[in-house]
């Protein structure tokens, strides 16, 4: 008896150091740790690390990136697709893409793109002049429920705005866009997240399931998306790019909380998380295992003010709702500094923005004699949208709702807080049911054009113009301003556009943020791009 129990000791021992050497060993298809992490976002002694995990505030709503406008859907496309043209690393100049060379017509009529040759799509079909063709008629017969994006080449097919009149193949890798008027960003339009070139093949394999089906060119390929847990991409072992991408898996990991995010970054369970709070920069400063990356700032946070809804189709009103705002105290409790007040649609990082105009003072005196003069001396009550999740440019959304709703109760409007997950609030607010609510909007091309006509211009009502704000003035301004291709005149254009959208007041601009990044120490090569969509290709860990 005495030797089977020593005997079964042993047999036990030796199993469970087997058991140990099978828990420790570096799986590519482990879960936690971002890659073998050993907490403070640490990961092992070794530079072995080759999956990058990181933390985000939201789930994607589509990965079919022509079909939906935010930027978490973007964080993953852009590594999954890619586009005819590229911006910078860091700034929205024009680089190479799918495309290698490009030339313009004197008239701006006519735009010829040489095709990068020796592309495949990650189902294994090539990149080609007739792939690109497909895209572009898929997308431009198309509507706005279906590609709210594609307004921005002024409306479809059939519609009379509708910039391109033909894309042709000229030849296997040569090809030529047409345009019925100049556009003066056409090129960079081109560069946006949205125009994805996705495998014609894919899109008829799997026709409205496409979006959670992704077949592109880019550096990494899709795996599997587990809703508001995870979205995987794998590193595209055919990618055209000798010697990357790096990183051998992305894992994009919804967190919804920052404060949650922080201390998943903290013990190791990500590596790299969006999102953080100015009250944490002390903290992550103070860590030796963090690093903080900054974005550079191209954005705008507001309140959007719905003006096809009563009171607030009244320019009074929503004049009232503007004075009735104490921006800087939002600021000072929320931002930490890394933010500054908005006046205007459009940051003043862009050329063309008006510096002139005069921000509405908050004061509510003021507000209230407007809202008596629009015939509501005791106010109104309205729905008040509060966003459900942290975005760059509003990381505390439910916070700056309740105190939006504090300052409207001292002039007698009472707002009622309402919010959904943030699929329905889009969905829903982009229909036009919100009275107000909060959004924000991170620039894709660096140009007024991308927030003054995509946000508030009659033709992107049912796409990105929420507020459903409608001017034909402002329209006029802003087709004229696209199709100068005089930067100078474009810009006085535009200063005259953001003059009537003072006066009209379909929101109140909050701020506009410098966003903040925070990841482990040996993570290198990311270079936080101020569109808010981050190209991984080069990104590694040291």
């Amino acid at each position: 008896m005495k030797k089977g129990l020593v005997y079964a000791l042993m047999m036990i021992m030796l199993l469970s150091t087997a058991l140990i050497g099978c828990s420790n060993s570096n799986d590519a298809g482990g879960d936690g740790g971002g890659s073998g992490g050993s907490g403070a976002g640490g990961g092992s002694s070794e530079n072995t690390k080759d999956t990058l995990v990181f933390g985000r505030g939201g789930d994607s709503t589509s990965l079919d990136p022509i079909s939906t406008t935010e930027g978490e859907a973007f964080k993953v496309t852009v590594n999954i697709f890619e586009t005819l043209l590229n911006y910078g690393e860091q700034d929205t100049t024009i680089h190479e893409g799918l495309a290698t060379e490009w030339d313009a017509s004197e008239d701006g009529l006519e735009y010829t793109l040489k095709l990068r040759e020796g592309v495949k799509f990650h189902d294994g079909t090539d990149f080609n002049a007739e792939a690109v063709v497909f895209n572009f008629d898929r997308w431009m017969n198309g509507n706005a429920d279906q590609f709210p994006y594609y307004t921005m080449f002024g409306g479809f097919k059939e519609d009379e705005g509708h910039v391109i009149k033909e894309v042709k193949a000229v030849d296997d890798y040569t090809i030529q866009f047409i345009l019925k008027r100049p556009q003066a960003p056409f090129l960079k339009n081109l560069a946006m997240s949205p125009f994805g070139i996705a495998s014609p093949a894919a899109v008829e394999k799997f026709g409205e399931k496409f979006r959670d089906n992704p077949v592109g060119t880019g550096p990494f390929k899709f795996a599997e998306w587990r809703a508001n847990d995870r979205i995987v991409v794998e590193k595209n072992e055919d990618y055209w790019m000798e010697g990357y991408p790096k990183l051998n898996k992305v894992i994009f990991k919804t967190i919804p909380e920052n404060s949650a995010r922080l201390n998943a970054l903290q013990s190791g369970e990500i590596d790299l998380m969006d999102g953080v709070n100015p009250s944490d920069l002390q903290t992550i400063e103070s860590n030796d295992a963090l690093q903080l990356f900054e974005r550079p700032s191209m954005n705008v946070g507001y309140v959007g003010l719905t003006s096809t809804r009563k009171p607030l189709d009244n320019k009074l009103v929503r004049q009232a709702l503007n004075h009735a705002v104490d921006k800087q105290a939002i600021i000072d409790s929320f931002y930490g500094g890394l933010a500054e007040p908005a006046k205007n649609p459009m940051p003043p990082s862009l050329e063309g923005y008006n510096d002139d105009i005069e921000p509405y003072p908050y004061d509510l005196d003021k507000a209230k004699e407007l809202l008596a003069e629009a015939g509501y001396p005791d106010g109104f009550e309205m729905d008040l949208w509060a966003m459900p999740v942290a975005r760059p440019y509003m990381p505390e959304g439910m916070k700056v709702a309740e105190v939006l709703q504090a300052s409207f109760e001292k002039i007698g409007v009472k707002a009622k807080i309402v919010t959904y997950d943030w699929a329905t609030y889009l969905d829903k607010a982009s229909k036009g049911e919100a009275d107000t609510f909060l959004l924000g909007w991170t620039g894709d091309n660096g140009d007024p054009d991308n927030f003054i006509y995509t946000l508030l211009d009659k033709d992107s009502i049912g796409s990105n113009n929420y507020s459903y704000f409608s001017n034909d003035e402002l329209h006029d301004i802003l087709i004229e301003a696209q199709s100068d291709p005089d930067q100078d005149k474009r810009n006085e254009l535009y200063k005259k556009a953001q003059e009537i959208v003072h006066e009209e007041a379909p929101w109140i601009p909050l701020v506009h943020s410098t966003p903040m990044l925070a990841g482990v120490s040996d993570l290198a090569e990311l270079k936080p791009h101020p569109t808010g969509s981050d190209i991984l290709t080069k990104v590694e860990f040291k």
